[in-house]
């Protein structure tokens, strides 16, 4: 799932693939760019802003694309074989006489003029990886909301950009509050250190292959064991997402899963205190 991690990882393979060179063939497939020829021009610099992508070209120009849930870019070497995906699924094809960058359903793909990149980005919060990161900035816009639920205030990016769902049920797990709980509810303190959290677990992940917000976590056996006086140690890359019914390594009660704005959302009812929706 791309999030601002892996956005940034994106922006920087683009970056090698295409920046300083010049793009001898460039095909936009979505009805309101597909005339428009970028061919012959420079690419000058491919830059992450939260989860959006700028990819900047010679005269002023900026393609713009959001990934959301299952876009992605692509690059190739001349001949490989692409396989991002069926053909009808590409949205962008930049290519150069080394590398060939092809987008997959890409669900925002446009043109614009650079010097009007701000009506693409200008509303996003202070971004989590970004020169701009401003902690104070982004705590200050989370309390100006403080009914707001704490995951539906992290997922919003104008607050801080760059968490998607992923970092949203972790932190609220590092947090030991649900996402439900209201920014208001947190226990003092609380909002600050969640933020810088945010900006180190983000950070630590920024050239990692595979997202982790933990490296090692311990989990008793079951007593029946032989070795129940030894703790077990389990490797697993997240503590609570995408594990619905496995043990928490906490505290190994079975985690918990329910929608959040129509998003899939985990948590552990033993560990994390605050409001929860009704489960099944």
């Amino acid at each position: 799932m791309p999030e601002g991690d892996t956005v940034l990882q994106t922006a920087a393979r683009l970056h090698a693939a295409l920046a300083g060179r010049v793009l001898t063939h460039a095909d936009l497939r979505v009805p309101r760019f597909a005339t428009s020829d970028l061919s012959g021009r420079t690419v000058l610099d491919v830059t992450a802003r939260g989860k959006h992508l700028l990819i900047r070209v010679e005269g002023g120009l900026t393609l713009h694309s959001h990934l959301r849930m299952d876009g992605a870019w692509r690059v190739y070497a001349p001949g490989e074989r692409w396989r991002g995906g069926p053909g009808h699924q590409i949205r962008a094809v930049l290519a150069n006489t080394d590398h060939t960058a092809v987008g997959y359903r890409l669900p925002v793909l446009e043109l614009l003029r650079t010097s009007e990149e701000s009506s693409a980005v200008g509303h996003l919060g202070p971004d989590l990886l970004g020169p701009d990161w401003d902690p104070g900035l982004a705590v200050e816009r989370l309390l100006a909301a403080p009914d707001r639920p704490l995951g539906e205030a992290l997922l919003d990016q104008r607050n801080l950009a760059g968490i998607g769902n992923v970092y949203k049920c972790e932190l609220c797990f590092l947090a030991r509050v649900t996402p439900w709980l209201p920014v208001s509810a947190l226990p003092d303190g609380t909002l600050p250190r969640l933020v810088a959290l945010a900006h180190r677990l983000l950070d630590a992940n920024r050239f990692r292959p595979t997202r982790t917000t933990t490296i090692r976590a311990e989990r008793a056996p079951r007593p029946s064991t032989p070795r129940a006086q030894m703790p077990l140690r389990v490797q697993e890359p997240l503590y609570v997402y995408g594990r619905a019914r496995r043990p928490c390594l906490r505290c190994g009660t079975p985690i918990r899963k329910a929608d959040q704005d129509d998003r899939p959302t985990y948590w552990c009812p033993a560990c994390q205190s605050g409001p929860v929706p009704p489960v099944p």
